[in-house]
This record gives C-alpha cells, structure tokens and sequence, in this order.
C-alpha cells in the first residue's frame, strides 16, 4: 500500500517542471513555496476542525488533503515520502522523550 506514497511522489516532483496551467500541483509550484505553505496550514486547520467536530469521515478526507499538500512541500525540497518514512523507521522503538532529547536543537 505505501508503494501509493512512492507513486504520487514522483508524480509531484514531475509536476515540478510542468507548465503552470497544466495542473493544479504546477500552479502551486509557480506560485512559490509561500502558497504551498499556506496550503499546508489551511489543510491543518481544517484537520484541526474535523477532529473537533468527531466526524471521523471527514477527519480522514482533511488528513488526505494535509498529506497531500505535505508531500507536495517534500517534492519542492527535493524530498521524497520514503525520506519521511526512512526517518519514522529511524525512530521505530524510540521513546519519544528520548528522540526530543536527542535533537540537536530542543524545542
């Protein structure tokens, strides 16, 4: 099933190079990494709200949206899904405590 992650992945560093109007992705592109941030937040937001209200349907719909637009942030660094999942495979059977502790900058 991640193999989806893999698939859309590369179809969003594809977009990258695609004219502005041909797609929705490459518009957000063209418009620059400060739209795709506000993409992201506005998906957050609207994940938060699901959540709030306890529809679960709706709940996954918005957390599509927010990966979605999550990935699209990754392809623009020039990141891939499998680089998040590499990291999540990294902390598997970490405590959680411990891997905040273990950052070089601690929030």
């Amino acid at each position: 099933m991640n193999d989806i992650l893999d698939r859309l992945g590369a179809i969003l560093i594809a977009r990258k190079s695609a004219a502005a109007d041909s797609s929705y992705v490459a518009s957000l592109y063209a418009k620059g990494l400060d739209s795709i941030l506000k993409k992201i937040a506005e998906e957050a937001a609207e994940t938060i709200m699901a959540a709030k209200d306890g529809d679960n349907e709706k709940i996954v719909y918005e957390m599509a949206d927010l990966w979605f637009h999550g990935m699209i942030l990754l392809a623009d660094r020039g990141l891939s899904p499998r680089d998040v999942l590499n990291e999540l495979v990294r902390r598997e059977g970490i405590s959680g405590h411990s891997e905040k502790a273990s950052r070089k900058d601690v929030t």
